[in-house]
């Protein structure tokens, strides 16, 4: 037990420090190569902090834990919204164009629906898991296409990528965060399971809980210095973009390598709960539009609406607690 759990901090420590590596890494590689920060932002940045999630889902895949895998996406978007953007409200409410409601997280609203479809048979096949990552390609065009011309966008994401450095060091930082995550990886998921098999709790318990909150790690520390720095729009983007990720690219996998039985309570319990956090905060952010703090053409999301997300999340780790 001190085992695995002993390779479960280890694993997770070196997971955030690699993944942060393989986001610096790309991003100067993509600026030596002359893309715009907002095509960095959109793409290896919203990638790059989806890493963690996807090695993670891969090595419980690849290691027969496919219901970790599950619980890892479906729960690290739960607390994406419930944990950290709880936590950045409340630390420093959000101001945010109405348009990324629009766009982005009305995007969200969608895949997150039509997930549920194809889940809604209790399974997650090889059919399944293809559609979703053809989807996460038309995504990303969708993205690419809306953003690209938006000059607010550009000069906020241009504080957010790092200083020019050489094309060999930045090589060198892209290939060794690489290494170290997919070798983390592979340690979290073997402690995960490990403690999973002596608590005896389910491998989606774990995948929902201690996985999904050290994965959604790297989006809490992006969003909260986003939002310190006065660009909320990073902020929520960085979880709008997570989240499609998780349910783009992190869900599939154990569908392509599956196919997966799904446990009972992720269409009962867990999908729900992420539905209505998503619907919940799009509410939150068309109601702030109203509100005289909010600008023309903005939405805010206040420390009120930041405490209800947190206790909603507080609550889904009693109600995980008492379906043990």
């Amino acid at each position: 037990m001190l085992i695995a759990f002993a390779a479960i901090i280890v694993g997770f420590l070196i997971l955030i420090w690699s993944a942060d590596q393989f986001v610096a890494g790309a991003a100067a590689i993509a600026r030596n190569l002359g893309l715009s920060p907002v095509i960095i932002g959109l793409t290896i940045v919203s990638i790059g902090t989806s890493a963690p999630e996807v090695l993670v889902s891969l090595a419980a895949t690849m290691s027969g834990a496919g219901e970790l895998a599950v619980g890892n996406a479906i729960g690290s978007n739960i607390a994406n919204i419930g944990l950290v953007l709880g936590i950045t409200a409340t630390v420093s409410p959000l101001l945010v164009l109405q348009r990324t409601i629009r766009n982005e997280l009305g995007l969200l609203l969608v895949v997150t629906a039509a997930a549920g479809l194809l889940l809604g048979d209790g399974s997650l096949s090889r059919l399944d898991g293809w559609l979703m990552l053809a989807a996460l390609v038309f995504t990303l065009l969708y993205m690419l296409r809306s953003q690209s011309t938006d000059l607010e966008l550009e000069a906020a994401t241009a504080d957010e990528t790092p200083a020019d450095s050489s094309l060999a060091k930045a090589w060198l930082t892209f290939t060794l965060g690489l290494v170290l995550l997919i070798a983390s990886s592979r340690l979290l998921v073997w402690g995960a399971v490990a403690a999973a098999n002596a608590l005896g709790v389910s491998e989606l318990v774990i995948g929902l809980t201690v996985v999904a909150i050290g994965t959604s790690l790297p989006e809490l520390a992006a969003s909260i210095t986003s939002a310190l720095r006065g660009h909320s729009e990073i902020a929520l983007g960085n979880v709008v973009g997570s989240n499609l990720f998780n349910l783009l690219a992190v869900l599939p996998i154990p569908g392509i390598f599956g196919p997966e039985v799904l446990e009972s309570q992720v269409m009962s319990r867990d999908y729900p709960l992420m539905m209505i956090l998503t619907l919940l905060l799009a509410l939150a952010l068309y109601l702030g539009g109203k509100r005289p703090l909010a600008p023309a053409g903005h939405a805010y999301l206040g420390r009120i609406t930041g405490v209800l997300l947190l206790t909603i999340y507080a609550l889904y780790y009693c109600w995980l607690y008492l379906t043990l």
